[in-house]
């Protein structure tokens, strides 16, 4: 398990519940259900704390709170100007935009965008929500593989995967903010 987020826990502890939703929503793109259920199980008193008590009430929320948390994240290789300025670097959208992509290139990436458009029509007809990975930095064309085992998977158990992974997203957001980020501070 990954260090326990440096932010700042205990003003968010003390903030208005409207504050914290507000500070806390970029890293869980901002579900509601989900947020309020959190804003009222403070205090957490660490960030390590924050994450357990949210993995806690993401799998025990009633179901349709547990898709809004899962398909407020953009689906995997969504357009880039369709997602938060997070999941845009987290896809890896700003490297794409920082280069000069060759002709070989643009045709790779146009395979990776179909093969990931025909994986996420073919997972959200079987499951009813999305599929939501912890990317890491990953080249989406090296998520690929998970994506297509994650179809053969059970419905139960895709949707706790998609929530473990929701907050691990979370959990990796708060590690990189910081007072030059402006989010997770009251």
């Amino acid at each position: 398990m990954r260090a326990a987020p440096a932010f700042d826990v205990a003003g968010l502890d003390r903030a208005s519940s409207r504050t914290f939703v507000t500070a806390i929503a970029p890293l869980f793109e901002a579900a509601p259900g989900f947020l309020w259920r959190l804003a009222a199980a403070r205090p957490f008193g660490s960030g390590e704390q924050l994450f357990r008590r949210a993995r806690q009430i993401a799998n025990n929320m009633p179901e349709p709170l547990q898709l809004e948390l899962i398909d407020a994240h953009p689906r995997l290789g969504a357009p880039p100007a369709s997602v938060s300025a997070m999941s845009f670097r987290e896809q890896g959208y700003d490297a794409e935009a920082a280069e000069n992509l060759a002709a070989e290139a643009a045709r790779e990436r146009a395979r990776v965008a179909g093969a990931l458009d025909r994986l996420n029509r073919e997972y959200e007809a079987r499951f009813g929500f999305r599929y939501c990975v912890f990317v890491a930095g990953r080249p989406r064309a090296a998520l690929i593989p998970a994506f297509e085992t994650a179809l053969a998977q059970d419905r139960d158990a895709e949707l706790h995967r998609a929530i473990d992974a929701v907050i691990e997203i979370a959990r990796d957001r708060a590690s990189k903010a910081g007072p030059e980020s402006g989010t997770v501070s009251p």
